[in-house]
């Protein structure tokens, strides 16, 4: 008699989040629910610890990004293992991850990305700053201000150097590349009935997911969407992972170099 054997069947909501395509309403809620639990961490549990030992906002930010975004990560390779059987992230619950772009065409759209998101994104601050100024300042998170820095401003040189070489290699790498892995390579190849909106869409809904900092929206979309957009079209993440985290490891080390040689206000 031959033996048959029976495949558990995976619960419905991994076969909601494992599908070709999320509805909309769902995939608004997978873009800004992150962003709520960020907050919600930072407002009742990271905030009080950093200002207990009088640190910078910057510090208690990077901890309640690194409480939701690193789970976010394991959820995503245990999707990946609801696939395939094995923890993962490219071949499971990722996509855009076949790496079709040749290397010198990758390093050229890399760079281009890079170079716009850097020049772009400062350009646009005195943008976040008027829009601060007029829309926004009846926010009080400490350290929010009309300033891109203003989480590390007043602080002295040994606790400005501790926060950003505590926090680093984190919000400089690890965590832009998980939200990288989430926003790009889970969300958006699962909004193809957008077709070309596809990108619009994921770019303002990655904006908005920044609750912390809603001024920033519109400069977001302006210096985010090549990269994303490229992305989407060539099927491959890492022209998003190159702009994103990239600029971000690079802002980073001109930071910490800056308070290194003395600079207490970026």
């Amino acid at each position: 008699m031959n033996q048959v054997t029976h495949t558990k069947p995976r619960p419905k909501f991994v076969e909601v989040l494992l599908a070709d395509k999320h509805s909309i309403p769902l995939s608004i809620a997978l873009h800004l629910v992150p962003g709520a639990l960020i907050v919600a961490v930072y407002a009742f549990v990271a905030a009080p610890l950093v200002r207990a030992i009088g640190y910078p906002p910057f510090l208690a930010w990077a901890v309640a990004l690194a409480v939701v975004l690193f789970p976010l990560l394991l959820g995503m390779a245990w999707l990946g293992k609801q696939a395939t059987g094995r923890y993962c992230l490219r071949g499971g619950a990722l996509q855009y991850m076949d790496r079709p772009v040749p290397r010198g065409k990758l390093i050229a759209l890399i760079s281009f990305c890079l170079v716009w998101m850097t020049v772009v994104s400062l350009s646009l601050t005195p943008l976040d700053n008027f829009l601060y100024d007029n829309a926004f300042s009846w926010i009080h998170y400490a350290g929010t201000g009309d300033s891109a820095t203003s989480y590390l401003n007043g602080y002295s040189q040994q606790k400005l150097l501790t926060t950003l070489l505590i926090c680093g290699p984190f919000t400089g790498w690890f965590l832009p590349l998980i939200e990288e892995y989430y926003f790009r390579g889970f969300l958006l190849p699962r909004l193809a009935q957008l077709r070309g909106w596809a990108p619009f869409f994921n770019v303002f809904f990655f904006s908005v997911y920044h609750f912390w900092a809603p001024w920033t929206v519109l400069s977001k979309l302006v210096f985010l969407y090549p990269g994303v957009h490229l992305a989407w079209k060539k099927r491959d993440i890492r022209i998003s992972i190159g702009m994103h985290p990239g600029s971000a490891l690079l802002l980073t080390v001109v930071g910490v170099i800056a308070v290194a040689m003395g600079r207490t206000s970026l």
